[in-house]
């Protein structure tokens, strides 16, 4: 009998688990994780504890295994980066963001095997060009990211379009501009966690929560806007990519709708049931030129591409998260 393996690497983080999730809802799927777990107490592992893993594979034994199963592999859903945009070690970043997934994505090309890759939004730097997925390489080229880890999944963006254009691409390959995506399974990624998770602690205790101040005249405190992104969305979004084989491209992967941190804040506040009580801080001095005022994606590819599901709206996605899992002792997915 033929397996159907899905390849997740960095399965068992935040975004990673919430897709092996939902692939795991087909139990005729063999999904397979790999990533690292590292420190029993943070708890990563609990975020693939209630879900059934066809294996687990260490991050430097990927390709051997791949080369083992490469038969039975119907998809690789590739999600394993360097995520922090403070991180200050650029070879660390490029090495794990740009020159393994290049590698990877070569070995699907040679043997044919379909490819869903995490990007991001951070490519767009502050927006002076807009947040349209076009994907022309000029386009492309164009965007100016504000840090290393933006321009690291650029690149990786710019080599899988050029790639695609010579005909040397696997036969699917679907990249995913993810906006600010909040959730279940956040927790282990501390102080990179979203806004809702962060100030969870203050808001569950009857205390005030701190929010940047606004240094910018026409932005007031707490009015800089984000496009905030429920992780349910994500994984389905890469649930149809799996089913829809004939789909490729880079797709921007947000609500579509700008929300401010003051909104996202009261909305935490309103599902637990407590009147918001916000503070503003100032904003350290060393990321005040690097950070985005605005974000917000425009969908119109990936709706045109013919996915036609709606996007969780923040009250909907903040209801959620705070009643099924903030709120709960067993928070995880």
């Amino acid at each position: 009998m033929t397996r159907r393996i899905v390849l997740v690497t960095g399965g068992a983080g935040f975004i990673g688990s919430n897709i092996v999730a939902r692939l795991a809802e087909d139990r005729d799927l063999d999904v397979v994780v790999c990533d690292r777990l590292r420190e029993a107490e943070l708890g990563k592992w609990r975020n693939i504890a209630k879900h059934p893993i066809g294996d687990f594979v260490a991050p430097e034994a990927m390709f051997e295994w791949l080369e083992a199963h490469r038969d039975d592999v119907a998809l690789i859903v590739h999600m394993a980066a360097i995520s922090s945009t403070t991180e200050p070690d650029a070879d660390r970043i490029v090495h794990s963001n740009f020159t393994l997934s290049r590698d990877l994505f070569r070995w699907c090309a040679e043997r044919k095997r379909r490819l869903v890759y995490a990007s991001s939004a951070a490519t767009y730097g502050a927006g002076e060009h807009g947040f349209d997925d076009d994907n022309a390489y000029e386009a492309l080229a164009r965007l100016r990211p504000l840090n290393a880890y933006g321009w690291s999944k650029a690149l990786f963006d710019l080599f899988v379009v050029r790639e695609a254009a010579r005909g040397y691409a696997p036969p699917q390959w679907a990249g995913l501009k993810f906006f600010n995506v909040y959730g279940p399974n956040e927790d282990h990624k501390q102080a990179m966690k979203s806004v809702a998770a962060q100030i969870w602690p203050h808001v569950r205790d009857g205390h005030a929560v701190q929010l940047f101040k606004s240094h910018r005249p026409d932005v007031p405190d707490g009015g800089q806007t984000r496009d905030f992104v429920y992780v349910r969305d994500a994984a389905d979004v890469t649930r149809w990519l799996f089913e829809t084989p004939d789909v490729s491209g880079i797709y921007n992967l947000g609500s579509g709708q700008a929300r401010s941190f003051e909104e996202m804040a009261r909305q935490v506040f309103a599902a637990a049931g407590k009147n918001a009580r916000i503070e503003y801080t100032p904003m350290p001095p060393a990321i005040r030129d690097k950070y985005q005022y605005f974000t917000q994606a425009r969908m119109d590819r990936l709706k045109a591409a013919g996915y036609a599901a709606p996007m969780t709206s923040l009250e909907e996605g903040i209801g959620d998260y705070v009643g099924r899992f903030l709120s709960q002792p067993d928070p995880y997915r």
